[in-house]
């Protein structure tokens, strides 16, 4: 498997992602079947559009079971312990700053998958988590975002 084919998760993430699917292919599947069959038993199915709705709705449900799938097998583990605290990784807790503005953020790097950014979770594959890995407190860096070029400190690595 190559290196960018790899989900890195942490341990917590990745027993969310194991319950969901277990639900899905559990009760959500039998929840879809249901529906199907009560569609099903209204008649004539070149013209039940409930039916039509039913079957599409199993078409998505199976392509969300897929791609848990997918992402659980693809995934790593990953564990904060295991990295230093003098530059930032996955993983990392950052408080920087925007150079123009003043305003101070505090982010944590997480995979694509765990991103959430209500919670102050960025993606290390997004712009700012990008040109954040590596760097050390004190470092300055360009970001290159949709509103433009913004310029960041590093405040604090955790």
């Amino acid at each position: 498997m190559s290196e960018n084919n790899i989900v890195y998760l942490t341990q917590e993430r990745f027993r969310e992602l194991e319950k969901e699917l277990k639900e899905l292919k559990t009760s959500g599947r039998k929840e879809i079947a249901q529906k199907i069959a009560e569609a099903r038993s209204h008649g004539d199915l070149s013209e039940n559009a409930e039916y039509d709705a039913a079957k599409e709705e199993q078409g998505l449900f199976e392509l969300k079971i897929s791609k848990l799938e997918d992402i659980i097998g693809r995934s790593r583990i990953i564990n904060k312990q295991e990295f230093q605290t003098d530059s930032i990784h996955i993983l990392s807790k950052v408080r920087i700053k925007n150079l123009k503005t003043q305003k101070v953020f505090n982010y944590e790097l997480v995979s694509q998958e765990e991103a959430d950014f209500e919670n102050n979770k960025i993606s290390v594959t997004s712009p700012i988590g990008r040109e954040l890995l590596g760097k050390r407190v004190g470092d300055k860096t360009v970001v290159k975002a949709p509103a433009g070029l913004i310029e960041f400190e590093i405040l604090e690595i955790e």
